[in-house]
């Protein structure tokens, strides 16, 4: 992921942040919860030393899927990066957001 715009949310992830696990592609969902297992740390693998990386552990499945659609189409995400800028792989999100997309998972 080179996005700066990423690249910035993912350098504040610390040790035991929740993560949610969204996937791309054909299904565009939310599947999953993850924490990170420390704090987001230079990438080895990055010469420029630029980019930045962190490692996540799961913490279990969603009880369904919460699709890109549903949130978009919910009022209480409009403010949410994920329905305005899909492609952006990091971002934060907020404790009333955390709480919606898991209260919908349970629908």
């Amino acid at each position: 992921m080179r996005n700066p715009v990423a690249q910035k949310h993912l350098r504040s992830v610390r040790k035991g942040d929740p993560v949610f696990y969204y996937h791309t592609g054909d299904e565009k969902s939310v599947v999953g919860i993850m924490k990170a297992l420390g704090d987001a740390y230079p990438d080895p693998a990055d010469r420029s030393g630029k980019l930045y990386s962190v490692d996540v552990g799961p913490v279990g499945k969603l009880k369904r899927p919460v699709t890109l659609a549903e949130i978009k189409a919910d009022k209480r995400f409009a403010e949410m990066p994920l329905t305005r800028i899909p492609r952006l792989s990091v971002m934060p999100v907020t404790e009333a957001q955390w709480k919606a997309i898991e209260d919908m998972s349970q629908d």
